[in-house]
């Protein structure tokens, strides 16, 4: 199957192949057909299976074909600005030689933004790609057009949700027209996203392209150690595996900033991201690893979904992530565009359940990895024991290696919302 066999229109195919789009993934190829149709849809897809294009390019082709004026014609909800920023890249790439306008509205930005978005709202753009939090801040203000409003997108709903944003997201719904086609994409689907999708649409399409394992081209390698040796174990991995774009994930903001600063004081180029920067930095952050002037990031959750860089050939978990859907996020920032990618994880002693969830998940063993004889003696692998202690480490100061005084979250740690992202 091509591009050209859906019929767009030679503007929007023009842009399909300025973007080296070759041909369709099987999101897009179940996707477009029913929202070319007319019809609401609900999918499970995940980021990297081509989803943004797949509802992108049937709703683009549908504008030029019906042109909104003085409308809202299109909203996208997503939960996080990096999100917001990408789509609206893809957006811009996709219309570039049609006469579509966009624009990616987020908190954080400054106020010249604000009058640029308030214009938007009020006199009409083809599609917004919007944060809940933000086009809330703009409803109170009374302005936003939405009399014309053709389609409603919801992207990583899941995500949304799991940030507390079903409020936002009801405010919002009461605002639109109840005439318009609806498509709600989620990576998984919960009772929570099944009771959304009965409020939101009619009549759906029901489509699963789920990815709930990595792909296997992904080498997965875990390393059990005890949480003093991580920090000299991150620093022999970085040294020993070559890599052009690497993301160092941690689950606390706290872990993030320590982390990087040892990482700077061994020698290493790094940035680190997490949402107690400013959006401005944040963007300059990744634009620098993106361009490979910065190859190692360390992050917290808030990329897991969010950025969608070929380059990245390595990632490493510093702390075992909650869940599997947020290792799966993680490990996947990999191995994109047919590259091959590698993922280490360090899994300390009170970390080795939550590993071993993970592992149940996948149906399979991560090879464990051996950790360098200098290192000293590690634990045994052992997940189905119940570890005794929180398992937190002690700070040691820099005169032992610098190491990151808090990289475990130990005790019920983990539940205080404010340290995290």
């Amino acid at each position: 199957m091509r591009f050209t066999d859906f019929n767009f229109v030679d503007a929007l195919l023009e842009g399909i192949a300025a973007s080296n789009y070759q041909t369709p993934t099987p999101v897009q190829e179940q996707v477009i057909p029913p929202i070319l149709s007319g019809r609401d849809v609900i999918a499970s897809a995940q980021t990297g299976t081509g989803k943004t294009a797949a509802f992108l390019l049937p709703v683009m082709n549908q504008l030029l074909l019906h042109p909104v004026t003085d409308s809202v014609g299109t909203l996208i909800l997503v939960p996080t600005r990096e999100l917001a920023i990408q789509i609206a890249q893809h957006v811009e790439g996709l219309s570039y030689f049609t006469h579509l306008s966009s624009i990616a509205i987020y908190g954080g930005s400054d106020a010249q933004n604000f009058v640029a978005e308030k214009k938007a709202l009020q006199l009409g753009a083809d599609i917004v790609v919007c944060t809940p939090g933000r086009l809330i801040a703009h409803l109170n203000m009374g302005y936003v057009n939405f009399k014309q409003l053709k389609f409603l997108i919801l992207d990583e709903a899941d995500r949304m949700l799991d940030m507390g944003f079903q409020d936002d997201i009801n405010k919002i719904l009461a605002h639109l027209p109840a005439n318009r086609q609806s498509l709600l994409f989620s990576a998984t689907m919960p009772e929570k996203i099944c009771a959304l999708a009965r409020k939101i649409l009619k009549n759906p399409a029901e489509i699963n392209i789920a990815i709930s394992k990595p792909p296997e081209k992904i080498i997965q390698k875990a390393y059990v150690v005890h949480e003093p040796q991580k920090m000299p174990l991150i620093s022999y991995l970085l040294k020993q595996t070559p890599y052009k774009n690497a993301v160092l994930f941690c689950s606390r903001k706290q872990t993030v900033k320590e982390l990087t600063r040892s990482l700077k004081r061994t020698g290493f180029t790094v940035e680190e991201i997490h949402s107690d920067l400013e959006q401005t930095v944040r963007e300059n952050t990744l634009s620098a690893f993106a361009s490979g002037r910065v190859p190692l990031l360390v992050a917290t959750d808030i990329i897991s979904r969010g950025i969608d860089i070929d380059t990245i050939d390595l990632v490493v978990n510093w702390d075992v992530p909650d869940d599997g859907e947020d290792y799966v996020h993680r490990i996947g920032r990999t191995a994109r565009a047919e590259a091959d990618g590698t993922a280490y994880t360090l899994v300390s002693k009170a970390d080795q359940r939550k590993f071993g969830a993970i592992e149940a998940l996948l149906e399979k063993q991560v090879e464990k990895a051996p950790v360098p004889a200098e290192l000293g003696p590690t634990p045994a692998y052992e997940p189905n024991k119940r570890q005794a202690g929180g398992g937190r480490f002690k700070r040691g100061g820099s005169s032992r290696g610098g190491r990151p005084g808090h990289g475990h979250r130990g005790g019920n740690a983990h539940r205080d919302p404010s340290n995290r992202k």
